[in-house]
Formats: structure tokens, C-alpha cells, sequence
């Protein structure tokens, strides 16, 4: 989780209107070109021997762009497709094009997947100044293959494990793809006979726990003002309804939480005022005593001025 920023490290005023300049130079520069590629996250699931559909948009201006779909699957790269050369069986583009775009769609076609076919594609465009040069991609559309037999079910728990310390909020991500039993999600921590529900997305949940709902298969849910004792493995459930029973589990995520340690500085702020009240007074007592030093000293200098005068 994100820790808010601190007033400490706050710029003081003459710095703002610089800070403003370079901000405002910095995001020019990011949109300098003036396009956008857009693509869908996924995750996308297909059937082994069925026609997949990658979309992409540019937004902008894409007449000179040099477009290409590139897989990322184990840490290895692989051109999937160039619209501008190459020869890429099993692949084709959704629109036919001449030797200019017609538009700036530049989705494709993969007929016939396989499951060597799974993994995260993107969409990237390239300025064709430099083929070699490192280029900033988006997160892509993450692909899943179905393979003959296996159940037509999909739920997915991208985190592994995720930190927190006490009073955050914790969000936990479930995606659940394809066509199951009739039946809701629910969420567990633990497993067996001793695990605790946490959430169901048709019943009672606990209190400090709510649901995301950013799409019909998004079932994430927040931990809202999480302590030690929330800590351990959370488990995204799909059940039978007829059986009432469970159908499917996600892999599970580990929460590990840390309790926020006591700042010393709230030790010398409570003694602070303490320690300045004997101080203060001495000060006053100071002051006074200086005060009274210079009318003194200005009364002798009157004097002897007056002295000066009359002897005069």
C-alpha cells in the first residue's frame, strides 16, 4: 500500500512556482507526439483451436506509426505481428489494409490457438528511427488458453503476496472468467474446517469488508483498517448452489501485516512544553534585567551630556 506523503517533505512557497515549471515541461514532453495506444488488460480467455481477437487503438496521429503485436511469456519476446512487413501465418489484422491506414485500428486475428499461444501481448508503436531502441509499453492483454476437457472456469489471483501495515486498506483482486454452476463467490482466509469467511457476494460479510465490482467478473474486495490479527492466505471461492458446495478455488493470497511503529518524536512533543516553562521564565527575567541596564546607560549619557553643556 502507498504511504501518504508527509507535510515535512512539503516544498516551501518560492520553490512552487518552479516546481510547477518543471511539472508542466515534463508532461509536454510525455505528449510531445501527441498518440496513445489503447488496448484492453484482459485477462482474455480462448479455447484451444478457436479464433482469438487482440483489439488496438491509436490515438492521434498513426499515418507514419510503425505498428507490431509482440508476445511476453516467460520472460521471452516474440513479433507476433508487423504491419508494415513480414510474413505471420495464423495471424491477419481485422482490417485489410492499402499501404496507408485507413484508420487507426490495428487489432488482429489469431485463428486456430494453441496453448503455446498463452501469455500477455502488446500493442506497440515505434517512430521507425530506430528499430532497436527500447520502447515504453503498456501492461498489454493478458491471455489465457483452455485446454480439451479442463473445466470451463476460470478464477484468477494475480497476487501472491501482498504487505501492509496496521490501519490500511487492503484490496485483494479476484477475477472469474468462463461459465461455472450456478452458485456465489465467496472469499475465505485459511482452508479446512477452520477457515474464516470473509466475503459473499450473495450473503453476510464482515463489516470492514467491501466488494469492487468494476466489471460482471471482477470480484476484489477492500480490507478497510486491516490489524496483525487479519493476517494470512485469502482464498476466492466459486460454489455449487445446488450442493452447496465448493466448485472451484482461486491459488490464494498471502497478507502479511506489520504493526506501525511508535514514533519517538511524541515523547518530545508531550515534554516539550515541560522543559520550556522553567526556560521561558529565565528568558523573561533576562530581558528585564537588559532592559534596565540600557535606561541606565541613557541616563548617564543624558547627564553627562547636560554636564558638557553647562560647563560649556
Amino acid at each position: 500500500m502507498p504511504n501518504p506523503p508527509h507535510l515535512a517533505h512539503s516544498p516551501s512557497c518560492f520553490q512552487l512556482p518552479a516546481l510547477f515549471l518543471v511539472l508542466s515541461g515534463a508532461f509536454e514532453l510525455s505528449n510531445s507526439n501527441g498518440w496513445q495506444v489503447l488496448q484492453p488488460e484482459g485477462p482474455m480467455l480462448v479455447a484451444e483451436g478457436e479464433t482469438l481477437l487482440l483489439r488496438c487503438t491509436v490515438i492521434g496521429s498513426c499515418m507514419d506509426a510503425t505498428m507490431k503485436w509482440v508476445k511476453v511469456s516467460s520472460q521471452e519476446q516474440q513479433e507476433i505481428y508487423n504491419f508494415k512487413h513480414g510474413f505471420f501465418p495464423g495471424v491477419m489484422p481485422m482490417i485489410q489494409r492499402t499501404l496507408e491506414p485507413l484508420n487507426c485500428d490495428y487489432s488482429i486475428y489469431i485463428h486456430n490457438v494453441t496453448r503455446k499461444q498463452a501469455g500477455t501481448y502488446h500493442c506497440v508503436r515505434s517512430d521507425g528511427l530506430n528499430e532497436h531502441s527500447k520502447m515504453k509499453w503498456d501492461e498489454g492483454t493478458s491471455v489465457l488458453v483452455k485446454g480439451a476437457g479442463e473445466p470451463n472456469l476460470w478464477i484468477i489471483q494475480p497476487q501472491e503476496l501482498v504487505l501492509a501495515t496496521t490501519g490500511d486498506t487492503v484490496f485483494l483482486n479476484c477475477t472469474v472468467l468462463g461459465n461455472g454452476p450456478s452458485g456465489p463467490i465467496r472469499w475465505f482466509r485459511g482452508t479446512g474446517m477452520s477457515r474464516e469467511a470473509i466475503y459473499n457476494f450473495e450473503g453476510i460479510s464482515q463489516p470492514n469488508v467491501t466488494a469492487v465490482r468494476a466489471s460482471n467478473s471482477d470480484f476484489s474486495i477492500l480490507l478497510q483498517g486491516v490489524s496483525t490479527e487479519c493476517a494470512g492466505t485469502y482464498y476466492c471461492v466459486k460454489f455449487q448452489r445446488k450442493s452447496n458446495s465448493q466448485y472451484m478455488s482461486g491459488q490464494g493470497t498471502m497478507l502479511r501485516v506489520k504493526a506501525k511503529p511508535i514514533s519517538p518524536n511524541k515523547t518530545e512533543v508531550i515534554s516539550q512544553p515541560i522543559a520550556s516553562a522553567p526556560m521561558s521564565g529565565l528568558l523573561s527575567v533576562l530581558a528585564i534585567v537588559v532592559l534596565g541596564l540600557k535606561t541606565v546607560t541613557l541616563a548617564a549619557l543624558l547627564l553627562a551630556l547636560a554636564a558638557c553643556w553647562r560647563s560649556a
